[in-house]
C-alpha cells in the first residue's frame, strides 16, 4: 500500500545526475511549470484510514485542500498528483513532460513559503530540515530519474512550515488554515449581503457570503475568527455559527444546530446538533442532535440521529488512537481527540463513539454499547461483534448514496475500493478464524 518509490527525503539529497541539472538559470514562473503533489511515503501511511482513498494533498484542512491551496498560491492552472498506483486513475499526474515543481503534498502553503517555491532555480530542492518540502525540475519527464539519483543542489525554508503527518494535525490546525485560506480567497472581493433581517451579525467584517447563499433567522459571530459560507450554501433557523468556520460549496448547517468553531463542512454535505472543532471531508451528513468533536469524518459517510462522540478521556489523560502503521494504539499526545471515519463509513442512530475511534474505510455500525475503539475497513456490525461488509453490498450502498449527488459509483471508484478490501482484510480479524 506503499509508494514503491525511494525515500524522497533521502534521494534528494544524493549527488546530482548531470542530466537533471540544466546549464540555463533564469527562473521559469509558475504559469509556465506543472505542479505535482507528492505523495511523502513517509507521511502517507501515518494519514490513513483517510489516504486509503485520496492523495495527502486531497486532505481537506481549512477551506481548501491542500492541492487547491497550492493551486491558489503558485497561480497555477491545474496540480498533478504522485500517488499510489490504484489512486492515479481518479488523481492524475497531469502534464508529464517540460518544466515542474514538484511538492510534498503534506504541507500547506502560506505567502512566504508560495515564494520561496517560486523561487527555485531549475535543479534546486527546499527543505524544512529533513523534510523535502519542493523542488524544480527542468522537465517533468525525469522524476523517476530525480528520484533515483538526486540533485545536490538545496535550500531551507525561511520559516518552519505546517505539515499534516498525522490524522489529528487536520483538526489542529483548521481553526488557522481557514484564517489562511479566508484571506487568500477573499482578497480584494466583495461578500454578498447578508440578505434576511432576522439574522444577527456579530463581526461582519470577517464574514464572507458566496453567491446562492441562504440564510435563515441565524446568528452568525465573526469576533474570533472568520465564517466563509460557500456558493449555494444554506444557513438554517435557528443555527447558532461561531468563527472561524467554512461552509463548503452546496452544504447546510440544518436548523437549531451549534457550530462551536474551527469548523469546516466539506461540499455537499449536512450538519446539524453540536460540532467543535471539526472537518466533513465532502459529500457526508450529520444531519441530525448529538455531539461531534475534535473529528475528521471522511466522504460519503453518515452518522445516524443522536450519534455522539467523546473527544476527552474521564481521567483527562492524553488519546491514543490506532495507527496502521504500527498495527498498535499510539499516543497523540493531545488530551481532545474524537473520531476519525473513513471514506463511505456509515453508523446507525443513538451510535456511541468512545475517545479517540477510528474507523476505516466501508464499515456499517449500529447497535446498542460502544463499539470498539479500532474498527477495521469493511466491518458490519457493533459493540457485539463484527463481521465482514461484502464488497458486493458495499457497492449497493455506494451506489444509491452517489446517485443522490447525480455521481456514479463507476469503475474508478469500484477498483480503489477493491484494493482497500484487499489491502485491510488483516485487520479483519475474525476472517481469520474462519
Amino acid at each position: 500500500m506503499f509508494l514503491n518509490v525511494p525515500n524522497f527525503a533521502a534521494r534528494f539529497k544524493t549527488e546530482a545526475n548531470s542530466r537533471i541539472l540544466t546549464t540555463d538559470n533564469e527562473q521559469l514562473t509558475t504559469n509556465f511549470m506543472h505542479v505535482l503533489l507528492f505523495d511523502d511515503p513517509a507521511i502517507r501511511p501515518h494519514l490513513l484510514p483517510f489516504t486509503f482513498t485520496r492523495p495527502v494533498a486531497a486532505l481537506r484542512c481549512g477551506i481548501l485542500t491542500i492541492a487547491e491551496k497550492w493551486q491558489q498560491r503558485l497561480g497555477a492552472g491545474s496540480v498533478g498528483y504522485l500517488t499510489q498506483p490504484y489512486l492515479q486513475a481518479k488523481y492524475a499526474a497531469g502534464q508529464v513532460s517540460g518544466p515542474a515543481l514538484v511538492v510534498n503534498g503534506a504541507v500547506c502553503p502560506d505567502e512566504l513559503l508560495a515564494r520561496q517555491v517560486q523561487a527555485l532555480a531549475p535543479g534546486e530542492g527546499l527543505y524544512d530540515g529533513e523534510l523535502l518540502v519542493a523542488a524544480h525540475l527542468a522537465d517533468a519527464s525525469l522524476v523517476a530519474e530525480l528520484i533515483q539519483d538526486g540533485l545536490s543542489n538545496t535550500r531551507e525554508v525561511a520559516e518552519p512550515v505546517t505539515v499534516i503527518s498525522r490524522p489529528w494535525h487536520l483538526f489542529l490546525n483548521n481553526g488557522a488554515e481557514i484564517r489562511r485560506d479566508f484571506a487568500l480567497l477573499t482578497a480584494g472581493r466583495t461578500s454578498q449581503p447578508v440578505g434576511d433581517a432576522h439574522t444577527i451579525v456579530y463581526g461582519a467584517e470577517n464574514i464572507f457570503i458566496e453567491e446562492g447563499v441562504k440564510i435563515r433567522a441565524a446568528i452568525l459571530n465573526a469576533e474570533d475568527g472568520p465564517i466563509y459560507l460557500g456558493k449555494n450554501s444554506q444557513v438554517h433557523e435557528g443555527a447558532i455559527i461561531k468563527g472561524p468556520l467554512a461552509l463548503c460549496e452546496g452544504s447546510h448547517i440544518n436548523a437549531g444546530a451549534k457550530m462551536r468553531g474551527d469548523n469546516t463542512v466539506g461540499p455537499h454535505s449536512k450538519v446539524g446538533g453540536e460540532v467543535g472543532n471539526s472537518i466533513l471531508l465532502g459529500y457526508s451528513n450529520k444531519g441530525h442532535d448529538g455531539y461531534l468533536g475534535n473529528s475528521v469524518i471522511g466522504e460519503w459517510c453518515n452518522l445516524g440521529a443522536d450519534t455522539n462522540t467523546s473527544n476527552l478521556k474521564n481521567n483527562y489523560a492524553p488519546v491514543k488512537i490506532w495507527s496502521h502503521v504500527a498495527g498498535r494504539f499510539v499516543d497523540t499526545g493531545q488530551q481532545f481527540c474524537g473520531l476519525m471515519m473513513g471514506d463511505h463509513s456509515k453508523c446507525g442512530i443513538n451510535t456511541m463513539f468512545n475517545t479517540g475511534t477510528v474507523v476505516g474505510v466501508g464499515a456499517n455500525i449500529f447497535g446498542a454499547g460502544f463499539p470498539r475503539t479500532f474498527i477495521p475497513s469493511f466491518s458490519w456490525g457493533g459493540s457485539a461483534g463484527f463481521e465482514t461488509f461484502k464488497l458486493p453490498k458495499v457497492a449497493e450502498v455506494a451506489e444509491r448514496v452517489m446517485a443522490r449527488r447525480h455521481l456514479a459509483y463507476d469503475e474508478v471508484e469500484q477498483g480503489i475500493m477493491q484494493e482497500v478490501f484487499e489491502a485491510t482484510s488483516k485487520d479483519r480479524i475474525w476472517e481469520k478464524a474462519q
